[in-house]
C-alpha cells in the first residue's frame, strides 16, 4: 500500500515541476509575442502613420500595450533619421501648450500616483487602471485634435 502511495508522491511531483515549467515557458512565450506584437505595432506607425489596432478580443492588452509603446515613442525621435518626419515636428513645438492636455496630464499623473498607493495598501486597482485608461485616451484624442 506504501508503494501505491509513494508512486502517488512521485508522480504528483513530477506533475508539479513540469506545471512550472510549463507556466514559465507558456509567461515568457506570451510576454516575447505581446512585446514583438508592440514593436511591430510601432514600426508600422512610423512607417504608414496610423495605429494599428489589436483584433476586438486582444483589447484587455491595451492598457499594457500603450504603457510600453509610449516609453518606446519617447525615445524614437531621438535615433529617428528620418528628417522628412523629424522636421514637422519641430516646427510644432515652439506652439503653445494646450491647456486641455496639460489638465489631462496632471489628472493622469494623479491617477498613477493613486494607483501606486492602492497597490502598496493592497486595494483593488482595477477601477484606478480604468481611469488611467481613460485619461490616455483623452490625451491621445486631445493630441490628434490640436
Amino acid at each position: 500500500m506504501s508503494d501505491v502511495i509513494s508512486e502517488y508522491q512521485k508522480w504528483k511531483q513530477q506533475g508539479d515541476d513540469l506545471r512550472l515549467k510549463a507556466k514559465q515557458a507558456m509567461e515568457s512565450r506570451f510576454r516575447e509575442l505581446l512585446s514583438e506584437a508592440a514593436r511591430i505595432a510601432e514600426e508600422y506607425r512610423a512607417d504608414f502613420g496610423a495605429v494599428l489596432k489589436p483584433p476586438s478580443p486582444v483589447t484587455a492588452f491595451r492598457y499594457k500595450a500603450h504603457a510600453k509603446t509610449k516609453s518606446k515613442k519617447a525615445g524614437k525621435p531621438k535615433s529617428a533619421g528620418k528628417g522628412v518626419r523629424a522636421e514637422p515636428q519641430i516646427e510644432s513645438a515652439p506652439q503653445k501648450p494646450n491647456p486641455k492636455i496639460g489638465r489631462l496630464q496632471q489628472r493622469l499623473a494623479t491617477g498613477k500616483r493613486r494607483l501606486e498607493e492602492a497597490k502598496a495598501v493592497g486595494k483593488p486597482t482595477r477601477p484606478l487602471e480604468d481611469k488611467i485608461y481613460e485619461i490616455e485616451d483623452e490625451l491621445r484624442l486631445a493630441g490628434q485634435t490640436s
